[in-house]
């Protein structure tokens, strides 16, 4: 296998230590812990047994940490699954969620071995953010039933029809249930502000289950809605596979695997900035293809990388993959030797995890950015919210990329201008030239050329990977950068934050009309000092001077509060 293609556990294992192995160990049982409660309750949410969750935990968990592309990732069932898992189960059944599952798992092992696993970067930031808003909104209204303890037969599968029976059946709100569900979403919360070393949702889920079991309080738990979780290991079953199947689970299929490999990139991602590695995308997409895969035949469902249990996994001290096998493993003897006590987990306890799950993943902080950007952006943004939410996730999706591409024609036509030399044009280009001017070796000049829109960004990899190598002070010359989007913007504030980490400084030069005032709506400014935003390279070089130049106890403060 060539070096590029080799999982990143084969990597790590070399010079793998028993200094390592511990922290490995401590990690991964931890997560272990904390996926728990999560992997039940996402089972329960997309309209499968609990233990369903569990079987894919395991498998899932354990085939993406041994074969993937990243150090720290963590995989298995998300929140980002619920909904289509709970679509595709109301309309094919179990064992057509089953196949779906197969077939996205293929899609992700085409993706990956064909090199594609980068493709994901084209899809541009307004669309993520609403699709995630979207899922976040629908997953809290899936909990409200069970944390308000109300009496609904049926549940509808579509938002109105949800929030329609929940309004109606408001008269049946159980308060014993809304109280424990209250109290358990309270620890959550408490342990998240002021206990952070305490997961929040195995705090809740033991004081939850100890309190009912302690006090016989009659509430609806697993043991009343399932009949327990079986003990031991998962029976292995083959999907019945049917050709004519094939055109009915193509479109979500196709969901679960775009969904998939967007969330796991994602996450892999967060793992590289709190580790301080770099993940292979395709070889982490053919991990996640051959455990959704696997996972169908212990009757899992649908997995991907977990961004919550991945950051976990760092924080508790993870170095390698094994920390993730270990927390495969730690779900497994759950199974094999504690199963029988997940009867008396109530569901109510369950619903106050996932809606701080909802919120968490919401990523509600990027909305106020989005509405500083243009009129375009933000109707990418809340039509791909409004159909995930009102219509289809697959649907959100895909009229989202369109309308994404549709606004990246028109804005890379707007680029091209037709103009008149004149000799006021000649003397200010001299002002931006870099052949007459002497550059110090303090200073790395960097420029980019082009439209810098979503399916672009990634290429500042050149300068991120290479931080430590670079001078005191970087300019950033943007004289022919002729346009620029959300995602491209997002890309400049990671680096100018990644920059001032690593005690160097950033300056920008030569914007042109459109990305000048994109920056000035979005206040980039926040990011670098107003300072530091220089008109054309002239100008950077003298600011370059400055800032080197200066008293050191005067450079702390440099950048950020201007």
């Amino acid at each position: 296998m060539k070096r590029g293609r080799m999982p990143k556990l084969v990597e790590s294992l070399r010079g793998y230590n028993l200094k390592t192995f511990l922290g490995d160990l401590i990690a991964g049982l931890t997560v272990g812990l904390v996926a728990l409660p999560l992997a039940m309750a996402f089972a329960i949410s997309s309209g499968v047994p609990p233990q369903a969750g569990l079987y894919t935990a395991v498998v899932a968990g354990f085939l993406i940490s041994a074969l993937g592309g990243s150090k720290t990732q963590i995989g298995g069932p998300t929140g980002a699954f619920v909904v289509i898992v709970f679509g595709i189960v109301a309309q094919h059944g179990v064992n057509g969620l089953l196949v779906c599952t197969v077939m996205a798992g293929v899609m992700l092992v085409v993706l990956g071995l064909t090199g594609l696993g980068s493709a994901v970067q084209f899809i541009p930031r307004p669309v993520v953010v609403g699709f995630t808003n979207g899922i976040a909104v629908l997953i809290a209204s899936t909990q409200i039933k069970d944390f308000f303890g109300l009496r609904i037969e049926n549940v509808p599968g579509d938002f109105l029809g949800r929030m329609n029976a929940i309004v109606t059946h408001a008269y049946t709100i159980n308060l014993t249930t809304t109280s424990l569900a209250v109290g358990a979403l309270a620890v959550v919360i408490v342990c998240m502000r002021f206990f952070k070393k305490v997961p929040g949702s195995i705090a809740a889920l033991l004081l939850g289950t100890g309190v009912v079991v302690a006090f016989g309080i009659p509430v609806e738990t697993i043991g009343t809605r399932f009949g327990g979780i079986p003990s031991g290991l998962p029976a292995v079953t083959v999907p019945q596979f049917q050709l004519d199947m094939i055109p009915a689970l193509l479109s979500p299929a196709l969901t679960v695997a775009l969904l998939g490999a967007i969330e796991s990139l994602m996450s892999a991602v967060v793992a590289d900035r709190m580790s301080n590695d770099k993940h292979n995308p395709n070889v982490e997409l053919v991990a996640q293809g051959i455990a959704n895969i696997a996972a169908p035949f212990v009757g899992g469902i649908p997995a991907t990388g977990a961004i919550a249990r991945t950051a976990t996994n760092v924080r508790s001290g993870a170095k390698t993959p094994v920390a993730g096998i270990i927390h495969a493993l730690t779900l497994l003897a759950v199974l094999l030797f504690a199963a029988p006590l997940a009867r008396h987990i109530p569901l109510a306890v369950l619903s106050a995890i996932l809606m701080v799950v909802a919120y968490n993943m919401g990523e509600w902080k990027e909305i106020p950015k989005l509405l500083k950007m243009s009129w375009a952006t933000i109707a990418v943004w809340f039509v791909t919210f409004a159909l995930t939410v009102f219509a289809d996730l697959t649907i959100a999706v895909q009229v989202g990329i369109v309308l994404a591409a549709l606004l990246f024609i028109r804005k890379v036509a707007k680029t091209t201008t037709v103009e008149k030399v004149t000799k006021e044009y000649v003397e200010d280009g001299r002002l931006h030239v870099l052949q007459d001017k002497h550059i110090p070796d303090y200073v790395t000049v960097v420029r980019i050329h082009g439209p810098f829109l979503f399916g672009t960004a990634e290429k500042l990899s050149v300068i991120t990977d290479h931080i430590e190598e670079l001078t005191p002070v970087v300019i950033l010359r943007l004289r022919n950068m002729t346009a620029i989007d959300a995602t491209g913007l997002l890309a400049l504030e990671d680096l100018a934050d990644k920059l001032h980490a690593a005690g160097r400084h950033l300056i920008l030069c030569g914007a042109r009309p459109q990305p000048a005032k994109l920056m000035r709506q979005a206040e980039f400014e926040q990011h670098v000092g107003r300072e530091n935003v220089c008109p054309h390279f002239s100008a950077a070089l003298e600011r370059a001077k400055f800032v080197y130049e200066k008293p050191a106890d005067s450079k702390v403060s440099d950048g950020v509060e201007a």
